[in-house]
């Protein structure tokens, strides 16, 4: 099931294309990383899909309904957390999810709700400290508790831009493993934008890549490992005319073209040589090869 898809999504600002065209398709379970650069269009998509501005043409579905009052009645199914939390600062966390209780008409009782959601963040402790207010609180335990802000609406679809601003590793490390937990655990799926890609690259499962308003291309955590992940090549001297040897000494995951063999991830190739050697083939030249995230988004949009 399509969780959302955009159909020639544009968005303009006077002279300005901010979204020029933009057709993405986020499926039920994903935790799908937005990758751009600052002022690529990220947070305009997020703020359409939510309700906060209005496409200047093209459309997308929510759940599946694609007319715009379909997507207002969808809308109450997903939940984001965009640019900051929106929280109250002179309230503790208990008075801030209570008061976002009371906006959503969630029914009573309020306390058992508030209790499920911290659980669900690691911020259960902050119940027993129920004077401290928010100023105070540190700011990944701040992102945390708008995270579970969002989820007291119980929604299907979490929207997330840039969740890590200003975290410290432990903070990014905290809400990684938070995200991918709701992700197994509950089932939610997720967007996430950020500009930490290294952070997307342990925690997504598709990417769309965008740049000056237009999605580049969109591509599953799979196919992107396979495109980008270390390699070991092999220069040969000759081609290898058959693979059989390479097959039955236990090589799996490798691209034989012409003389170049190229063998992915971390495996010893002192058993592939001597497959080679018996095939009266020498091996002019190794490397290797080990492009991240950052690189692989780097060649897309021509720099460096």
């Amino acid at each position: 099931m399509n969780i959302l898809q955009t159909f020639d999504l544009k968005k303009t600002y006077r002279r300005t294309h901010a979204l020029d065209g933009v057709n993405i398709t986020i499926q039920k379970g994903d935790i799908y990383g937005f990758i751009g650069k600052n002022g690529a269009g990220k947070t305009t998509l997020i703020r359409l899909i939510t309700g906060v501005a209005e496409p200047t043409s093209g459309s997308f579905s929510l759940f599946g309904e694609r007319t715009p009052l379909a997507n207002i009645r969808a809308r109450k199914r997903i939940a984001a957390v965009v640019e900051s939390p929106a929280l109250h600062m002179n309230l503790s966390a208990y008075e801030n999810l209570k008061l976002q209780c009371i906006l959503l008409g969630i029914a009573q009782p309020h306390q058992k709700v508030i209790e499920e959601v911290l659980t669900k963040v690691d911020l259960l402790s902050l119940l027993v400290e129920k004077k401290k207010k928010a100023k105070n609180f540190s700011l990944g335990m701040r992102q945390r508790l708008g995270i579970a802000m969002a989820l007291i609406s119980n929604p299907e679809f979490l929207i997330l831009d840039e969740p890590n601003n200003g975290l410290d590793p432990e903070g990014i490390r905290d809400m990684r493993e938070l995200l991918l937990r709701l992700n197994k655990e509950d089932g939610l799926t997720i967007l996430v934008s950020s500009h930490i890609l290294s952070e997307l690259a342990k925690l997504a499962t598709r990417y769309g890549f965008i740049d000056k308003g237009k999605v580049l291309r969109e591509l599953s955590a799979s196919e992107l490992n396979r495109e980008s992940r270390q390699a070991t090549v092999l220069s040969l001297s000759k081609p290898l005319l058959s693979e059989a040897g390479l097959k039955e000494a236990g090589l799996k995951d490798y691209e034989l073209s012409g003389s170049t063999l190229k063998i992915f991830g971390t495996q010893s190739t002192n058993k592939y040589l001597a497959v080679l050697a018996q095939a009266d083939i020498e091996v002019m030249n190794i490397t290797k090869e080990a492009d991240d995230l950052e690189t692989f988004f780097m060649s897309m949009i021509g720099g460096k």
